[in-house]
């Protein structure tokens, strides 16, 4: 089992900056790809940011593409979002997930086994 642990969400202007770090147990052999997603209030959550543990492949939505960077660091068995230029509709409760098999796409809720507790992100206009 592993345990993700968001940290780094909090509140910041519109056109403000962020990083959220998502810090897991440890690194089961079989951990594929660490992902971000985020769910506003009375929305689905959506896939934000992916991660292979290989670092060689890195995915974004079109919606935070060119403002948001996902980066890992294997030794502290951690991943990152830094978040720029963050508007009004980023606001959101930001989740860490952990693939425990190869997903297909790495971009689909299905393809993660392991979530974290979650950290708030509130941009304010």
């Amino acid at each position: 089992q592993v345990q993700l642990v968001e940290s780094g969400g909090g509140l910041v202007q519109a056109g403000g900056s962020l990083r959220l770090s998502c810090a897991a147990s440890h690194r089961t052999f079989s951990t594929y790809a660490m992902g971000w997603f985020r769910q506003a209030p009375g929305k689905e959550r959506e896939f934000v940011a992916a991660i292979t543990w290989t670092g060689l492949s890195i995915y974004y939505s079109d919606s935070v593409k060119g403002r948001f960077t996902i980066s890992r660091d294997s030794a502290k068995n951690t991943i990152y979002l830094q978040m720029n230029s963050l508007k009004p509709e980023d606001t959101a409760l930001y989740y860490c997930a952990s693939e425990a098999r190869p997903g297909r796409t790495h971009r689909i809720i299905e393809e993660y086994d392991y979530w974290g507790q979650g950290t708030q992100v509130t941009v304010s206009s």
